[in-house]
């Protein structure tokens, strides 16, 4: 990469970063304290509350998305940026589950995901844009690893009401990344016609339905977890990083030679299927197991293990699919599926777990992958890549 691709995509990672690393933070921590409110939350409460965010990013992907080719991007992201801070801010200011809820979706508003992607694409020449949104995917596991080993400590000190106020701090302080930071961009033709064809294109929607159940699984899985490790390993919420700092560390090693193995020898597909096969084995053991240590501490590194690799493996599915003059389309398209998955987790899997307890909660989840496999078994294998030419 050239010093203004490098520029662009370190600047939009940081942004993406400094997005969700709050945002994160809350997943481990904040069903224990909606439990504890003066007014204590249902399951399905809690799920809605963690959810909603969700529904409202995926429902405003594609708009804003195509607003961005009308407007340009930049103004778009800060817009976005503003309104996520808005959102934080009175999720914070109140321990009443309707205001907490209310702050959720307007967080949501702030809908830039395809927007930032479409930026880097702008920004980037195709034979480095693939390892320039890897990139950005690193920045966000990154953030995703220490906000979730982070969240117990830093809400053990301020509570959830500070993470969510320092979420909306850290959204403000990327607005001068966004404006200074990352490099301007021609301002895009804005073109309606490629949604679609985007929607049309069943190799696409496959990929798209695989984002919105593996998101679906991860938020879902945080709502019934912390209560597992709470009763198995009579661990305190504030000390649940003790089980999520080695258990996700250990899940990222086998991720990298999986992946690079897999490309070597054209069997990416064949990853791919089993991948969301173990999705569903660690949930059914998870079902089975999470009242013994071992099992539980076993079956959270499976699942972790399988959501990272397929994490990582989607976004570049869709980058080879896609075609170019469709890519802001097709990531918008991808984008609120992405976003729709925790609405749909959260709430089913809080719904289940309050009627029939974390055993149903899991082996319903374990359900989830099993679906997605019945779509996912007809994707075809992705194109071979030409090698990069080198100067």
């Amino acid at each position: 990469m050239n010093a203004l691709e490098i520029r662009a995509t370190i600047g939009l990672a940081l942004i993406y970063a400094l997005r969700m690393i709050g945002m994160f933070m809350i997943l481990p921590v904040f069903a224990l304290y909606a439990h504890g409110l003066p007014t204590p939350a249902t399951d399905f409460q809690i799920g809605l509350a963690i959810g909603i965010y969700g529904l409202v990013q995926a429902g405003l992907q594609i708009p804003l998305g195509m607003a961005s080719d009308r407007f340009g991007r930049k103004p778009i992201i800060v817009i976005g940026m503003i309104l996520f801070a808005l959102g934080s801010f009175v999720a914070g200011a109140s321990d009443d589950l309707f205001w907490i809820t209310l702050g959720r979706a307007v967080q949501g508003l702030g809908a830039v995901s395809s927007a930032v992607s479409a930026l880097l694409a702008d920004l980037t020449r195709d034979s480095v844009r693939t390892t320039a949104m890897a990139i950005l995917g690193i920045g966000m596991g990154t953030a995703f690893i220490g906000a979730l080993v982070a969240g117990p400590i830093v809400a053990g000190v301020i509570g959830v009401p500070g993470i969510f106020q320092a979420t909306g701090m850290l959204a403000l302080c990327a607005i001068p990344v966004v404006l200074w930071l990352v490099p301007a961009a021609p301002k895009p033709q804005a073109s309606n016609a490629g949604v679609m064809s985007v929607l049309r294109d069943p190799q696409l929607l496959r990929l798209d339905g695989g984002i919105l159940i593996l998101h679906a699984l991860l938020t879902g899985l945080f709502v019934a977890a912390p209560f597992a490790i709470t009763d198995t390993l009579l661990l305190v919420s504030t000390q649940h990083w003790k089980l999520y700092l080695p258990v996700l560390l250990i899940s990222i090693l086998p991720v990298f030679p999986l992946v690079k193995r897999a490309e070597q020898r054209g069997e990416v597909r064949g990853l791919f299927l089993s991948l969301i096969v173990t999705l569903a084995v660690s949930l059914a053991l998870l079902s089975a197991l999470h009242t013994e240590p071992l099992g539980l501490i076993a079956a959270l590194a499976l699942f972790f293990i399988a959501f990272n690799s397929l994490e990582g493996m989607l976004p570049s599915l869709i980058s080879r699919r896609a075609p170019a003059d469709r890519r802001g389309a097709a990531l918008g398209v991808y984008s609120s599926a992405q976003f729709l998955g925790p609405m749909i987790g959260a709430s089913l899997v809080g719904a289940v777990k309050g009627h029939w307890g974390l055993s149903a909660a899991f082996a319903v989840a374990s359900l989830l992958p099993l679906i997605w496999l019945t779509f996912a078994i007809h994707l075809a294998a992705p194109e071979a890549r030409a090698p990069l030419a080198t100067k």
